[in-house]
């Protein structure tokens, strides 16, 4: 009975037409997903074809079944004579087709299931914004590492997700995605999680190669994802790779109507997933039943992506009122969106150092940042820019500061924003000891933290180590970390490294300026290189030379002229110092240690009585009772 069915399929092609329907289906499910993503077509379209697909597939047997092809055209089964049917030989050409067609689709599957889209749509599709050049830390070489990954299988680097939207304008939502998953990650205290300036340094690098990446970040596992946003869907993709074998451990597709709620819970279900997969217990709790969530903070759609519009515009430092514009539409949208008000309190707390100054943003900071605790207290940033404010705002409160900032670092010994201005306040206060202390946690944190660096090395001139101290420095440049020329330009000169002064002043001057400017290099390179260099002499020139180029007079006790003052030796006109530079302690020109100005802005800082109630630094020490002698 099973043999004259099987031969009665046989003669009916019905294994042959369901051999071609396999191949040319896989074929058309491969083309639906290409065309979905280069076109821009909806998320449901690959979808339909392979449901089309599958619905068909038995329409096609019955089809074959009822009907057989013959010399004369398409004929009902049974009214074929055996003789009629398709020749023996055509026959035989089919099936070796046919075999050699299943052959290859099984090896084309077997491999995609080894490898993984992701890397090839990052490729095709992500190079909107491809940067192939060398990541800083790739200088010494781009040879293929698979040899010398990380093997500690609890570590891992979340690179940024590629954004495959149709009109490539998400980037700030598939970075988001990606980071609002490292956040999550990092808070598993067994797990070794690569920072965010250092994982996101590679972005549109894709072409290195998972295994170097993960040597580059010393870490055993990579996770990797795209995100396209069509409409009121999104799509999410997400891989997890083990860079010792290049091999993918996971990976999943998640389509969903875009909602808060669908994107965080996709969020949570990669994180869980990614700890269960490297076994990782969490609070003594096996992955199966232990848990990690992400901190959603809002419900609000609208709320949540002008928040990740405005966090983006904030690392990248590029832009900071429109980072404030953002993110006081996101509160405004969600008042109750604590996160938002924390990321609106940061900006306004730095605006001022970036030269924007239309407002009270000290101010502002304080009242955001109130707020932000009031509706979240476990939050980090809000307390760490409580106690910046706290160290950099006239009159200084420096007791208040330290108790904000050691709030937030007990709130969350990640936060490295925290550890850079605690170092940056000890520092001040002359502690370089604890300086260094925090900026080294800080950098143990996150690497490529610059900003941690540079100062880092500012404590190492203040210390002697002038010569570490340049080094940081320089690695700072090399990285893409300027800065700090008020402080080593002089270290330079008094070097008599001449050509690093002048080359120095020529790009901070011309680079986007005019030809107005040019008298101001010989200016400022005469203040820097000649020891008696006097600046009320020189005054009336170097006054008219600013008016010149900048159509308006100098105001010398402006806050952002006072790195300019210093420049020049107009020391007189530098009155309450932020603790952002410490003058006070730079060493160079060897002419302000005679100066009675080094020991004023100590005065007006405040330090000799903070120091009279928590100890003097090594450097200092009190004379009688009302006075003091730093070394």
């Amino acid at each position: 009975m099973m043999n004259k069915l099987l031969t009665e399929l046989r003669r009916r092609n019905i294994f042959r037409v369901a051999g071609v329907y396999a191949v040319v289906g896989w074929v058309l499910a491969q083309a639906a997903s290409v065309l979905e993503t280069s076109i821009g077509l909806p998320l449901w379209f690959d979808g339909f074809v392979v449901a089309t697909l599958l619905i068909g597939f038995p329409i096609a047997m019955l089809l074959a079944w009822a009907f057989e092809l013959t010399p004369e055209g398409v004929k009902r089964s049974e009214a074929v004579a055996e003789g009629e049917s398709v020749s023996a030989k055509p026959a035989r050409t089919l099936d070796v087709v046919i075999v050699a067609g299943l052959v290859l689709v099984a090896a084309l599957v077997i491999w995609q299931g080894t490898r993984g889209p992701i890397l090839r749509q990052a490729q095709d599709e992500g190079s909107r914004e491809a940067n192939l050049l060398p990541h800083p830390e790739l200088v010494e070489g781009s040879e293929r590492a698979t040899n010398n990954v990380n093997t500690d299988a609890a570590s891992i680097a979340v690179l940024p997700f590629v954004d495959l939207s149709p009109e490539g304008d998400q980037e700030y939502f598939s970075d988001g995605m990606a980071e609002e998953i490292l956040n999550v990650l990092v808070r598993v205290d067994s797990l070794k999680v690569a920072s965010r300036t250092s994982s996101f340094g590679f972005k549109g690098q894709e072409v290195l190669g998972i295994p170097l990446i993960a040597q580059k970040l010393n870490v055993r596992h990579v996770l990797e994802g795209s995100v396209r946003k069509s409409g009121n869907m999104i799509r999410i993709t997400a891989q997890l790779i083990d860079a010792q074998t290049d091999q993918h451990l996971w990976s999943q597709t998640f389509d969903r109507t875009l909602t808060t709620e669908n994107i965080f819970a996709i969020q949570d279900e990669i994180a869980n997933e990614i700890v269960k997969q490297l076994g990782i217990k969490i609070g003594g709790v096996s992955p199966e039943t232990s848990k990690v969530r992400v901190a959603a903070g809002t419900e609000n759609l609208d709320a949540y992506e002008l928040f990740l519009r405005a966090h983006n515009k904030f690392i990248a430092r590029n832009d900071i009122p429109g980072t404030i514009t953002l993110f006081e539409r996101a509160v405004a949208a969600d008042p109750g969106f604590a996160r938002a008000w924390a990321g609106l309190a940061a900006v306004y707390s730095v605006a001022p150092s970036w030269g924007v100054v239309d407002r009270d943003y000290n101010a502002l900071a304080e009242k955001s940042a109130k707020q932000a605790i009031v509706l979240n207290p476990d939050l980090a940033l809000p307390y760490a820019v409580l106690g910046n404010l706290e160290g950099d705002t006239f009159p200084i409160n420096l007791t208040l500061g330290f108790a904000q900032l050691n709030e937030a670092i007990i709130r969350d010994p990640k936060e490295t924003t925290a550890w850079l201005w605690r170092g940056l306040l000890n520092g001040a206060v002359g502690y370089f000891d604890k300086a260094e202390q925090d900026f080294t946690q800080c950098l143990a944190i996150d690497p490529a933290y610059e900003n941690c660096r540079r100062h880092m090395a500012k404590v190492k001139l203040y210390t002697g180590e002038t010569k570490r101290a340049l080094e940081l420095f320089e690695q700072g440049l090399m990285n893409g970390a300027g800065a700090q020329n008020e402080v080593f330009l002089p270290v330079y000169a008094a070097m008599g490294d001449f050509s690093t002064v002048l080359s120095s002043l020529y790009y901070r001057i011309m680079s986007g300026g005019s030809g107005a400017d040019a008298p101001l290099i010989a200016l400022n390179y005469r203040a820097l290189t000649e020891p008696d260099f006097d600046f009320e002499k020189e005054r009336a020139i170097i006054e008219a030379a600013y008016e010149r180029a900048y159509g308006k007079p100098l105001d010398w006790t402006s806050s952002n002229n006072r790195d300019l003052a210093f420049q020049y030796r107009n020391y007189a006109a530098i009155k309450n110092p932020d603790t952002y530079t410490g003058y006070w302690w730079i060493p160079f020109p060897a002419a302000l240690k005679t100066s009675p100005h080094q020991k004023r802005w100590m005065i007006e800082l405040g330090l000799p009585d903070y120091w009279r109630k928590n100890g003097f630094p090594p450097q200092c020490k009190p004379v009688g009772e009302n006075d003091f002698v730093c070394d």
